[in-house]
């Protein structure tokens, strides 16, 4: 190349340095132009170094996580001294709280479109209630109440039966957030408390809260395991010993933007365990209860393809999730606060 041909070149070059450097300055003398389109990125950055977590729009620190494949009736070796405890219940209790008002069962071809809890030789247990056939509440009910209470746990068996979907505030001992604000709106210091926001009602004392619940949205009669008076009160007391006084204390932790949901229902050792963190942790969730015979086990055998409890979902950090174990230690991970 000759002298004349490579000195053109190297202006070429610097004329196209000097014009790059031009449109950057424009750009950064110019205000940037932020869109507030949900998509804001229409290529991937190169990520940079920080020392902070990312973070979700919660704030909560994002959690790489894959859910487990779901192992029906699967207890972990380092789980099953939990599961023993959170059974007592279901005996001290005669499993209330695990079936819905006017159970029963049948057998049936097999049908793989619908949810079984047995399939065998071309047949399948059809389980079924009369609770659609009973007024569902439009908005979820409230309830301030605290997990190893046993007048709250009576409200919660009520629930159960009714197939009432609930937000709970949990209210464990030194707690600084629901417990105060239920104390506040109802103006005692007791629990359980129940807002309904379908009537406006709002009350104490749990017998009183049960018959509420079967007068207005069940049959009127409440059923015997729930009518034996200080009997219901011992029985559910006595069934709460096997866990040692968990779910009553508070331990520090972050709260989150949104509740979660969870699908579970009172009778289950598997939930039990998830919902003794839940309140610990001062957790608020939906509740979508899922007791033997309700309707939705098959809304979700349809969502999911399987129907398994306790089902987590989390939409500050968009986790699903199934398996106790699984779900504990993603609780604990995410918002808890270890000393």
């Amino acid at each position: 190349m000759s002298t004349i041909n490579m000195r053109s070149t190297l202006g070429g070059f610097r004329a196209v340095a000097n014009n790059a450097r031009t449109k950057a300055a424009s750009k950064l003398a110019s205000p940037p132009v932020r869109s507030r389109s949900l998509v804001v990125r229409a290529k991937v950055e190169e990520p940079k170094e920080t020392d902070e977590e990312p973070k979700t729009t919660s704030g909560v620190p994002a959690v790489p996580y894959t859910s487990p494949e779901p192992k029906t009736f699967f207890v972990k070796p380092d789980q099953a001294g939990d599961i023993a405890g959170a059974s007592l219940p279901f005996a001290f209790r005669l499993a209330s709280g695990g079936f819905t008002s006017g159970y029963n069962f049948a057998v049936a071809p097999n049908d793989d479109s619908k949810y079984s809890v047995a399939r065998m030789a071309g047949q399948m247990v059809v389980e079924t209630s009369i609770v659609a056939g009973f007024k569902r509440p439009a908005q979820p009910l409230v309830l301030y109440e605290f997990e190893a209470c046993p007048f709250c746990k009576k409200v919660r068996e009520a629930c159960a039966i009714l197939d009432l979907d609930v937000m709970f505030y949990p209210c464990p001992k030194d707690s600084p957030n629901f417990r105060e604000e239920a104390i506040a709106d109802g103006g005692k210091k007791m629990f359980p408390y129940l807002k309904d926001p379908n009537t406006g009602m709002s009350m104490y004392e749990s017998d009183d809260i049960v018959q509420y619940l079967f007068n207005e949205y069940g049959d009127g009669e409440v059923p015997l395991p729930l009518s034996l008076g200080p009997v219901t009160s011992i029985t559910a007391g006595l069934s709460l010993l096997g866990r040692m006084g968990r779910g009553m204390t508070y331990r520090d932790a972050i709260t989150p933007e949104q509740p979660l949901e969870v699908w579970s229902y009172e009778a289950s050792p598997f939930c039990k365990v998830v919902r003794e963190v839940l309140v610990e942790l001062e957790i608020p969730h939906k509740m979508i209860s899922c007791a033997r015979g309700s309707p939705k086990r098959q809304e979700m055998f349809e969502k999911k393809g399987l129907f398994q409890v306790p089902f987590l979902v989390d939409p500050n950090t968009g986790v699903e999730t199934f398996e106790s174990a699984e779900i504990v230690e993603y609780l604990e991970s995410t918002y808890g606060l270890k000393a």
